[in-house]
């Protein structure tokens, strides 16, 4: 048997990590070239949809996807393309912004438990409790031994989650600096969608190199046997959405949801 498409991304745990050994344009493993690759999303999505039915139906186990990434790397598109074919009902997205004042009034991962999915469902965070280890990190929101104790409390979080019955899959969406600017341009460009463009992404993106380390670092210390990272090469927007799209397959099928019998039995049952 042949080892599952997603182990090509993964970050094992205790093992050193570097960005830079990692090619944001990649493409291997993908079934084709760009036509084809993107013909066989349609499957994958049909694909995805059955699993999260199933899911949905045994409500007894649930899915946590984590999206990371630099500015306009691609976190809206993949929740896009890759649940297309889900069933709304049962999955919910949150993207975390700024802190509010009675958030911060608490542990930084108070908010974050709060939107962790229910018993059936598939929760999508964009952007999610590692921005606590990120931006904390390069804005100097907090001190460095206050960020790199969160490492620890992210990794009993997720262990405690996991233990519960929810899978967590995370994502590293790796876009190079150039792709990044080439997007963040294309946003100027296009009077439909200037309104994706903030000013301060351009400072932001003065800070490169710092949010480089920091990602490294961070993945490098909470990538874990339970919910191990996965760095997907995003320049390649066609790529990276079948990337994920398998990971996110791979990891619900290792899951194997069922059906549940009916309370009875239904045999010769007639609707009249």
């Amino acid at each position: 048997m042949s080892a599952p498409d997603g182990d090509r991304f993964v970050v094992p745990p205790g093992s050193g990590f570097s960005l830079a050994g990692r090619d944001p344009a990649a493409t291997d493993g993908a079934p084709g070239g760009k036509k084809a690759t993107k013909q066989a999303l349609g499957d994958l999505a049909r694909h995805l949809g059955g699993l999260q039915d199933r899911l949905y139906a045994e409500s007894a186990r649930s899915l946590l996807v984590v999206l990371q990434a630099m500015d306009a790397g691609g976190k809206d598109g993949t929740v896009k393309h890759v649940f297309a074919g889900v069933n709304p009902q049962g999955v919910h997205v949150t993207s975390f912004k700024v802190p509010t004042e009675v958030e911060l009034d608490h542990d930084f991962l108070w908010r974050i438990h709060a939107r962790t999915p229910s018993r059936g469902e598939i929760s999508i965070f964009n952007r999610s409790h590692y921005e606590d280890v990120l931006v904390a990190r390069v804005h100097g929101l907090v001190d460095e031994s206050t960020w790199r104790r969160r490492y620890r409390h992210i990794n009993h979080f997720e262990a405690l989650i996991e233990d519960a019955g929810t899978r967590v899959v995370k994502l590293f969406l790796h876009i190079s600096r150039e792709e990044q600017a080439q997007r963040l341009q294309a946003r100027l460009d296009d009077p439909t969608k200037r309104w994706k463009f903030n000013p301060g992404d351009l400072a932001e993106r003065e800070r490169w190199n710092d949010y480089q380390a920091a990602y490294e670092e961070a993945i490098a210390h909470t990538s874990t046997e339970h919910a191990p990272w996965y760095v997907v090469p995003g320049d390649r927007k066609w790529f990276r959405n079948w990337a994920v799209s398998r990971i996110v397959i791979e990891a619900l099928e290792a899951m194997d949801p069922r059906y549940p019998a009916p309370a009875e039995d239904l045999d010769g049952v007639a609707v009249t």
